[in-house]
């Protein structure tokens, strides 16, 4: 354990300095019936509009735009749900696959779709690691992309891969894009669940990539991110709470970079809203609740409750109307131990999300 967080910090670069952002104020807050879930941006909306009707085009030219600008985190973004449309509807994927089978921007769809199928699987392991070879392909497609490299530590940490290939796997990721949100969500996923339970460890190496990404990065709500780990596993020893607000405090400045009401940070802003009502911080809650606006994202909800939309929507009555969350059922009954923030939330989380 030592040894891997030693090298996954050696490859850390030095950052980037952005110049400092105002702080946008909240605008008026979002009706009900104006909240969607996991609503597409301006520039993702017409590829799957089009890909309802069959068409690749419009999905094929917003990739190649993303990758021709190096738009890492943005194509991840795109290759996620674009894949979780084809989901249900391939048409457009099966016939971008017939006409230009070896297109650097079908592959990496094609890949994710096939790990998000095989992840759903009580086979999981078994069902993954076939699909090295389509993982491969993708990542040869244009050998700046980190995309791929992402796909494949997702992929590494669902075969269960051993420490040493993984950080293979983490450094040709990092070479590519040394601040991709992604691949560090990834890495800190396979330590969450490489060493279940080793929460310090998961937040060192989250708050050291914050310190060294940008301002601006979406690795500053990296550590947030290890404090909903440690928040919904219901084991290992106890993190300092001082900790925790310091990860909310980090993602919180994150945050006010970006305009309300911004589909980009909206991820980031679910959340942290998230974190702040575990940690009874109300007031700061009820901030990011306006800077979401209408866009309400499935994580971290999903992980709460079958009904992501309607478990916001509840939570938000309750900050709204001044009233503390009732507590709910919780499978996890050592995530209200003593030292710990008291559960507001219960239910379906767990720290190996996908």
């Amino acid at each position: 354990m030592v040894d891997t967080m030693a090298s996954l910090r050696a490859l850390f670069r030095s950052a980037r300095r952005a110049p400092t952002a105002p702080r946008l104020a909240a605008g008026p807050l979002t009706s009900d019936d104006e909240v969607f879930l996991d609503a597409p941006d301006e520039r993702l909306a017409p590829a799957l509009v089009a890909a309802g009707r069959g068409e690749y085009g419009p999905a094929a030219k917003l990739l190649a735009g993303t990758r021709d600008a190096a738009e890492w985190e943005e194509r991840d973004r795109y290759v996620r749900r674009l894949a979780l449309f084809a989901r249900s509807r391939t048409e457009w994927l099966d016939q971008w696959a017939v006409t230009a089978p070896q297109d650097p921007d079908l592959l990496p769809v094609q890949a994710q779709l096939a790990v998000d199928h095989a992840w759903d699987s009580p086979a999981r392991a078994e069902l993954l690691r076939p699909l090295s070879p389509l993982i491969t392909a993708a990542a040869r497609g244009d050998d700046r992309d980190p995309v791929p490299w992402r796909i494949a530590l997702d992929h590494a940490r669902g075969t269960n891969a051993g420490h040493k290939y993984f950080e293979e796997l983490w450094e040709a990721a990092v070479r590519r894009a040394p601040h991709h949100s992604g691949c560090h969500v990834a890495a800190l996923r396979y330590l969450a669940t490489y060493w279940h339970g080793s929460h310090h460890e998961c937040f060192d190496f989250a708050d050291l990539a914050a310190q060294d990404a940008p301002p601006d990065s979406l690795v500053q709500a990296l550590p947030a991110r290890a404090a909903f780990t440690y928040l919904t596993d219901g084991c290992g020893p106890e993190v300092p709470r001082a900790r925790l607000d310091a990860a909310a405090d980090r993602a919180i400045a994150l945050s006010a970079r970006f305009p309300a009401a911004d589909p980009w940070p909206a991820e980031v802003r679910n959340q942290l809203m998230y974190l702040l009502v575990r940690l009874e911080r109300w007031e700061a809650a009820r901030t990011q609740l306006h800077l979401i606006g209408p866009y309400v994202t499935s994580f971290p909800w999903d992980r709460l409750s079958d009904d992501p939309l309607g478990h916001f929507l509840r939570l938000r009555a309750h900050l709204l109307a001044g009233t503390e969350p009732p507590p709910e059922a919780d499978p996890t009954p050592s995530a209200r131990a003593a030292g710990r923030p008291r559960t507001e939330h219960g239910g379906h989380a767990t720290a190996d999300d996908h």
